[in-house]
This record gives structure tokens, C-alpha cells and sequence, in this order.
């Protein structure tokens, strides 16, 4: 999935009560452009391969370059830029996104487009560890989880909506169409951001917290561990679910596949952005399991309704996990919750690029029908970390 928790929390309780929709609304649409500029080549992937002439594996490594680029950036960034005003920063990793997406759009060369996936994947590694922040700082402290979910809606629309659509565009009128309407996106949400987006003060230095002292706080590294696998499982399959499909004899419906999924994982997040402030531990708990059935559909159908049943589980999973990461790495991390949200976020894209290349290989090696079932092989040891993570990580509430 998408600096982390900006500035110190201490000053949220300062802004004004009524809810911020419209500027909430603004980082949806950032995560929003996130997620299709990450996505949309799984979806593409037989266009852009044809198109490109390299092989359906090379295609999906240029999801792989992208999560490098912001794993290798996240961290860094939020350490670099933690004193510097936020809309700035939210502004120039959306400048990033359009200018990206339009090399990707107009470039005929591999290596130029793996090059600018690579820049995409450090805007993206900025602007993932900003929303979460973001978000909460705009918000009332009892607020905070619901704003979260809204500022994370951007995720189940881009894969319910967003990546379909420009899978269908991409099949009709060219996939570099796709990249170029993203462009055009990006330039407005610049409008929009200045328009209802507040500015905020970076961090003092005596307001910052070490690394090393972050990852030590009781429940951090439960919470990355089952991020990593958890992401991990679903791109292994997500980021070949093209080749899955056809190996099933599904070619033709990837865009309404894609639609299923991601249709259920606008439902998970909306379950998610209700019940969260209560109800984290169980619906962690929920998701994995939920997930891990989808996995095991998916790997024993053979037949249409079964595959669509097993994608529909496999979306009502997925489209919370941002929301229940990231809120429980803040709720843990407390007013360190900018340098743990830059670590969600490196595991998170550690998870993709691992997607990439061990789904990549299994495809190449196995084929697409063991994918499903190296899921599982994950989910398994995800779940016993939730279900242990009682006092810390997964507590039953989420109180930020």
C-alpha cells in the first residue's frame, strides 16, 4: 500500500473542531495518484511489455523500482526535512508525480522509464510519510483515527476505481494515455492543495526523536513486521495478477477483476474508518484472516465465480491496512509518530519491491497458479504476531 506523522501532535488539539473535509479530501486525491502511479503498470502489464518489448517480469519491475525508490527515500527524506514547513513539501512531491508520469508517458526507453519509476517511488516515499500526519494535525485529538480513514480513501478508489479504469483506457487507447491523465491530475491537485490545504511548522529540535529509540517503543516492531508481511503477500499476487488471471483463463476480465477487488476494498476501508478508534485489535485480527481465506480461494479455483469470490475477500482485506497501520504505528509511537510512520512506510515498500521480485521469480520458475499459496505462507506468521500484540501494537482501542 502508501512523512510520517508530521510535527509534533501537541498542537492538534489547538485547531477548530469543525471537520476538514474538502482539505482531507486533497490528501485522498495525493494518495489517490500514490497508488495509480504504483498500480496501474500490474494492470498494463501485457501492454506496456509489448509495447516496451521486454518480457511480462521486466514489466513488473517497474513496481519493484518504484517501492525502492521510496523505501530508500523515506526515512532519509523525514529525517532531512522534518524542520521544513509541510504544505511545501506536500507540494513538491505532487510536482514530483507530474513530472514523472509524464516521462513515463512519452518515453519509448526501458531504462529512462525505469529511471523516472525510481523518482516516482522517492515523491511517493515523501508524500506517504506526510498524509498520516497531515491528517491528524488538521483534526480535533478524538478525531484523529476518522481522519486518518478519510485522508486514506484515496487507496480503495485509485484500485476500484482509478486503476480499472486506466487498465480499460490503457487496453483501448494506448497505456501511455493512462500516465498522462495522471499528469494532468497531479497539476490540479497543486490548485486544490494551496486552495484548502493548511500549512504547518516542521519539527524543533528538541522535539525529535532518535531512530533507534523509535524502533525500541513497545509495539513498533510487531507493527512492522505484520505491515511487511502483510503487504508483502498481496504483492506477490497483485503485481502479476495480469499473468494470474490469464494462467486461469481470465486474460479478457482483468479490468473487471481489478474493479471486484478493489469495489471490496473501498467497503474494507469504509468498515475500517467507522470502527477503528475502538475496534483496532479486532479489526487487525480480522483482516488477516479475512485475507488468508481469500489466498486459499484463490488458490484452489479453478472456475470464474470462485476466483471473483477470492479477490472479493482478498479486496475487503486489503482496503484497510493502510488506515490500521499507520494508525497503530501513531497510536504507538505518540509525539514520535513522524519517524514511525517513515518506518511503515519503508517496510511497506520493502513489501512491494519484495512483491516484484519473488512474484516475479515464481512466475518465471513455478507459474502463476503458486502464487496464491505463497501467500499463505506469510499470512500465517502475521497472524500470530496480531494475536500476541495484545498490550502493545494491537490494543483493542486506538486513542491517539
Amino acid at each position: 500500500m502508501p512523512e510520517a506523522l508530521t510535527v509534533s501532535i501537541s498542537d492538534r488539539g489547538a485547531r477548530p473542531t469543525p471537520f476538514p473535509l474538502s482539505g482531507l479530501l486533497a490528501l485522498a486525491t495525493a494518495g489517490f495518484i500514490t497508488i495509480l502511479t504504483e498500480a496501474l503498470p500490474a494492470g498494463l502489464l501485457r501492454e506496456i511489455s509489448r509495447d516496451l518489448h521486454v518480457t511480462q517480469a521486466m514489466t513488473g519491475q517497474l513496481v519493484t523500482i518504484y517501492a525502492i525508490g521510496s523505501l530508500m527515500a523515506a526515512i532519509p527524506l523525514t529525517a532531512a526535512t522534518r524542520s521544513m514547513r509541510r504544505r511545501p513539501l506536500l507540494l513538491g512531491a505532487i510536482t514530483g508525480f507530474a513530472v514523472v508520469n509524464t516521462i513515463t508517458a512519452v518515453s519509448s526507453d526501458y531504462a529512462v522509464i525505469m529511471g523516472a519509476r525510481f523518482l516516482a517511488g522517492v515523491s511517493a516515499g515523501l508524500l506517504w510519510a506526510l498524509l498520516a500526519g497531515y491528517a491528524t494535525r488538521m483534526v480535533a485529538p478524538h478525531q484523529a483515527g476518522r481522519a486518518i480513514a478519510v485522508a486514506m480513501v484515496g487507496t480503495p478508489i485509485a484500485l476500484s476505481l482509478g486503476v480499472p479504469a486506466g487498465t480499460f483506457l490503457g487496453g483501448t487507447v494506448g497505456w501511455r494515455v493512462s500516465f498522462g491523465i495522471m499528469t494532468a491530475l497531479s497539476v490540479a491537485l497543486i490548485g486544490w492543495t494551496l486552495w484548502k490545504v493548511p500549512d504547518f511548522a516542521g519539527e524543533t529540535g528538541g522535539d525529535r526523536a532518535s531512530l533507534r529509540r523509535v524502533l525500541t517503543m513497545p509495539g513498533i516492531r510487531p507493527i512492522l513486521f505484520v505491515t511487511l508481511t502483510f503487504v508483502l503477500a498481496h504483492n506477490i499476487l497483485y503485481t502479476y495478477i495480469a499473468s494470474y488471471l490469464q494462467g486461469a483463463g481470465l486474460a479478457g476480465q482483468v479490468d473487471r477483476i481489478l474493479l471486484a477487488f478493489g469495489i471490496a476494498a473501498f467497503g474494507g476501508i469504509w468498515v475500517v474508518g467507522v470502527r477503528i478508534d475502538r475496534w483496532l485489535r479486532g479489526l487487525s485480527i480480522a483482516s488477516v484472516m479475512i485475507f488468508l481465506g481469500g489466498a486459499i480461494l484463490l488458490g484452489v479455483g479453478t472456475a470464474a465465480p470462485a476466483i471473483y469470490a477470492g479477490v472479493l475477500v482478498w479486496g475487503l482485506a486489503f482496503g484497510g491496512a493502510a488506515t490500521l497501520f499507520q494508525t497503530a504505528s501513531t497510536h504507538a509511537a505518540g509525539t514520535a509518530a513522524d519517524v514511525a510512520q517513515s518506518m511503515i512506510v519503508t517496510a511497506w515498500n520493502i513489501a512491494i519491491a519484495g512483491g516484484g521480485l519473488i512474484g516475479g521469480y515464481l512466475l518465471e520458475t513455478r507459474g502463476a497458479g503458486v502464487l496464491p499459496w505463497s501467500l499463505c505462507i506469510l499470512l500465517v506468521p502475521c497472524l500470530v504476531i496480531v494475536l500476541t500484540a495484545r498490550r502493545h501494537g494491537f490494543p483493542s482501542a486506538a486513542r491517539i
